[in-house]
C-alpha cells in the first residue's frame, strides 16, 4: 500500500496486476488499483476532479483529467472514508502512476490533495542487475 496525507486527508492506494485482463503476447497489460480517501479533518470535503500522470516503462506519459472518480463526486464527512476501484491499461509490462484530486471544503475553498506515486509491476517485467 502507498499512502500520502495532505490537509488531513489520507489517500491510500493498493495496486494489483490483473493477469486475466492482460495479454503479454499482444503487449496488453492491465492493473486494478483500489483507492481509499479518509477524511481525518474536522469539516466535510468534496472530491470534484482527478488528475493522473501515468508513465510506462518506455517513458511515455499519459495525462488523464476528469470530473470526480468512477462517475462520482463524493462528499466525505469527518471521520469517513470513500473507497473505489479503477484500472489502468499499458502496452509495457510495468509503469508508475501519480496524481492529485481537486477538493472543495465546506467554505467553498478549492485545494489539491496528493495521490501517492505507486508502481504498476507485472510478473512479465524483465529485471536486470546493474
Amino acid at each position: 500500500m502507498y499512502e500520502r496525507v495532505t490537509r488531513n486527508i489520507a489517500v491510500t492506494v493498493a495496486p494489483r496486476f490483473v493477469a486475466e485482463e492482460s495479454n503479454p503476447r499482444d503487449n496488453k497489460f492491465f492493473w486494478a488499483y483500489t483507492v481509499e480517501i479518509a477524511n481525518q479533518g474536522e469539516t466535510s470535503v468534496q472530491l470534484k476532479s482527478r488528475y493522473w500522470n501515468i508513465t510506462d516503462s518506455k517513458g511515455r506519459v499519459q495525462e488523464v483529467r476528469g470530473a470526480g472518480v468512477v462517475g462520482e463526486q463524493p462528499v466525505i464527512a469527518p471521520g469517513d472514508t470513500f473507497r473505489y476501484t479503477s484500472g489502468c491499461p499499458l502496452t509495457t509490462p510495468d509503469g508508475i502512476m501519480v496524481g492529485t484530486y481537486q477538493m472543495v471544503d465546506e467554505a467553498g475553498e478549492a485545494f489539491e490533495i496528493d495521490i501517492p506515486a505507486f508502481p504498476l509491476d507485472s510478473p512479465h517485467t524483465r529485471r536486470s542487475v546493474h
